[in-house]
C-alpha cells in the first residue's frame, strides 16, 4: 500500500470519525455515536505499537492542514480518544495555541521508552554545532576515500549497492534533510519527490556529495535547534538532523572502508556514543524495528553494552512493547557496587570499543568476531540484532 493511500485512508477515518464525535444529538443518536466509536477504537487497539504510532503521526499531520478552531482541536484529541496516541503529547489545547511548539511533532516516547543517562556517565556532546563539524569531517574523509576508488565497486554491507550507489544515498540524505529544516517542514516529505539531482556520471558523485553536505551544514548551523520540523525519529525539531547526519556519515563511511579495505577505521569514542544513542532513541520509531522487538517475547531481558575505551556501559531493559535504555560510567557503576545498590545483574553482555559496538548495532561486525566479548546468555544478543536489523 502506497503512502500516499495510507494517508489519505487516515485523513478519511479521522475525519469520519470526528464528524461522528461532534455531530448534534438532534442529527445522530448519542448511543449510536458512542458504540460507533467504542468498535472503532477495539478495532484499533488491536495494531501493534509501530503501527498505532504511525497512525497517530498521520492523524496528527491531518490536524494540522487543518485551520486553528473547533475542527483542528478536535482532531487532535482523535489519537487519544481511539487509543493509538503514546499519551504524552501536549493537550489539543496547548497544542493549538502554540502551533508554533508542537506543529509536525511525531509521538513522543512512552515513559517505558524515555532514555534516562545515570549521574556521572559521560555524555556525548549536545551541541548542535560541533555535531555538525563532526559530520563534515566524516564526510570529507568519505568523499576522498570514494573519489580515488573505482564507483563500481560493491559495498557487501549493503548488498545490491556500489560505491556510487552509497554516495548517491548519502548525499540525498543531505538534500532531504536540507529540503525540511530549510522549508520548516511539519509533514513528511520523501526524499524521492525532491529534485535531488544526482550526477549520472559516477566520478562525479564525490563532489556532488560535499556539495550538497556544504549545503545541509550551512542551513543546520544557521537555524534555532529548537525550530519545530518533522521528523522521521523521537524529535521534531532542527536540532535532530544533525545527529541523523552524523549517524549516516559514520555508519556509511564505514560502509565504504570495508569494502575497500576489509575493515572499519577507528571511530573517536563521543562520536560512537553519540551515533549509538540515536539509534536507541530512533528504534522505537522505526516500524521494522519497533514492531519485531515488541514481539520478542523476552520481558524483563536486560542487555549490556559496555564500551572498553571509555568504561561507558548501556544497559537495555526489555519490555511493555519496547525498551529502555540508560548510560552509565565504570565510575559510577562501580560505587553503585561497593554501596550494594541499585545494581542489576545482566542477561547477557557484550564488551568491546565504542566504536564497535556501534558498527556491531548496525550489523556492520558479525558478534561471532574476536573483538567482542560476551557473558551471559548469548541468545538475547541474537534475537536483538535480528529484531533491529536495518
Amino acid at each position: 500500500m502506497s503512502d500516499a493511500l495510507l494517508s489519505a485512508l487516515a485523513e478519511s477515518l479521522a475525519e469520519l470519525v470526528t464528524a461522528v464525535e461532534t455531530s448534534d444529538d438532534e442529527v445522530l443518536d448519542p448511543d449510536t455515536a458512542v458504540r460507533w466509536l467504542e468498535n472503532t477504537g477495539h478495532t484499533l487497539s488491536a495494531l501493534g505499537p509501530a503501527d498505532r504510532r504511525a497512525l497517530d503521526g498521520l492523524f496528527h499531520e491531518t490536524a494540522l492542514r487543518r485551520p486553528e478552531g473547533p475542527h483542528r482541536e478536535a482532531l487532535l484529541r482523535l489519537p487519544r480518544q481511539l487509543g493509538v496516541s503514546e499519551g504524552l503529547r501536549p493537550s489539543a489545547t496547548a497544542a493549538t495555541a502554540r502551533p508554533s511548539a508542537t506543529a509536525g511533532a511525531r509521538p513522543a516516547p512512552t515513559a517505558s521508552r524515555v532514555p534516562s543517562t545515570a549521574p556521572g556517565a559521560a555524555s556525548p556532546p549536545d551541541d548542535p554545532a560541533a555535531v555538525c563539524d563532526a559530520v563534515a569531517e566524516r564526510v570529507l574523509r568519505f568523499a576522498a576515500l570514494v573519489r580515488e576508488a573505482d564507483p563500481a565497486t560493491p559495498v557487501p554491507t549493503c548488498p545490491g549497492w556500489t560505491l556510487a550507489d552509497l554516495t548517491r544515498h548519502l548525499g540525498a540524505v543531505h538534500r532531504w534533510a536540507d529540503h525540511l529544516v530549510r522549508t520548516r517542514a511539519t509533514v513528511r516529505v520523501h526524499a524521492e519527490d525532491l529534485p535531488l539531482d544526482p550526477p549520472s556520471d559516477p566520478a562525479a558523485c564525490a563532489d556532488w556529495l560535499t556539495e550538497g553536505a556544504d549545503t545541509v551544514l550551512t542551513t543546520l548551523r544557521d537555524a534555532a535547534p529548537d525550530l519545530p520540523v518533522w521528523s522521521p525519529g523521537a524529535d521534531p525539531h532542527a536540532r535532530y538532523y544533525p545527529r541523523r547526519l552524523l549517524s549516516e556519515a559514520v555508519v556509511h563511511l564505514a560502509d565504504a572502508e570495508l569494502a575497500l579495505h576489509g575493515t572499519a577505521g577507528p571511530i573517536d569514542p563521543r562520536t560512537a556514543a553519540v551515533t549509538l544513542e540515536h539509534l536507541l532513541a530512533d528504534a522505537p520509531y522505526i516500524p521494522w524495528i519497533a514492531e519485531p522487538l515488541a514481539h520478542l517475547g523476552r520481558d524483563g531481558a536486560v542487555l549490556r553494552l559496555g564500551a572498553r575505551d571509555t568504561g561507558t556501559a548501556w544497559t537495555l531493559v526489555l519490555g511493555g512493547g519496547g525498551f529502555t535504555w540508560s548510560r552509565e560510567s565504570r565510575e559510577n557503576r562501580a560505587n553503585r557496587e561497593i554501596r550494594g545498590s541499585g545494581v542489576v545483574e545482566p542477561t547477557a553482555s557484550v564488551e568491546a570499543e565504542a566504536g564497535e559496538l556501534l558498527l556491531l548495532l548496525h550489523r556492520r561486525y558479525d558478534a561471532d568476531h574476536p573483538r567482542f566479548g560476551h557473558t551471559g546468555d548469548r541468545d538475547l544478543l541474537d534475537d536483538w540484532l535480528a529484531a533491529t536489523a536495518l
